[in-house]
């Protein structure tokens, strides 16, 4: 991990970090998205993302939420993660119309289908298909449309 600057310019991160910690303190969810998109996240008509909401800092341009999805209280969504020996990188896409509850975790990588719902307090580290309802550390089918 101390390797991190290396892998992106130190600027553009504290850019993100700046505009992703400004973003989840702001309730105007148009000026948000507006936001988002001038990090480079791939933003859909009318997102949601709620109140102290993380996105990852060092690829933001690494996501993608579409149409009419919402994004809970204080969840968390990466783009890469740092091993003991090495680091990887993921896109993570959320489909259209997707829930994902308050202090939900979506790790890299990860692709969730359009009409998913993620339940609160779930931790997503693999991908979960549409229409689905998951929930849990990790997160588990709990019941399908």
């Amino acid at each position: 991990m101390w390797g991190w600057a290396k892998i992106k310019n130190p600027f553009r991160i504290a850019l993100n970090y700046a505009v992703i910690r400004i973003c989840g303190l702001m309730p105007s969810l148009s000026i948000k998205n507006k936001l988002y998109r001038s990090i480079g996240m791939k933003i859909g008509k009318d997102v949601s993302v709620g109140l102290e909401v993380t996105f990852d800092i060092f690829f933001p341009e690494l996501i993608e939420i579409a149409d009419n999805s919402v994004i809970g209280f204080r969840s968390t969504v990466l783009c890469h993660e740092f091993l003991v020996d090495t680091w990887k990188v993921g896109a993570v896409k959320i489909g259209r119309n997707v829930l994902v509850g308050a202090n939900s975790t979506i790790l890299a990588g990860v692709t969730i289908g359009d009409g998913a719902r993620v339940s609160a307090c779930s931790l997503a580290n693999r991908d979960i298909a549409s229409g689905v309802l998951v929930g849990g550390v990790p997160a588990r089918e709990l019941r399908s449309e």
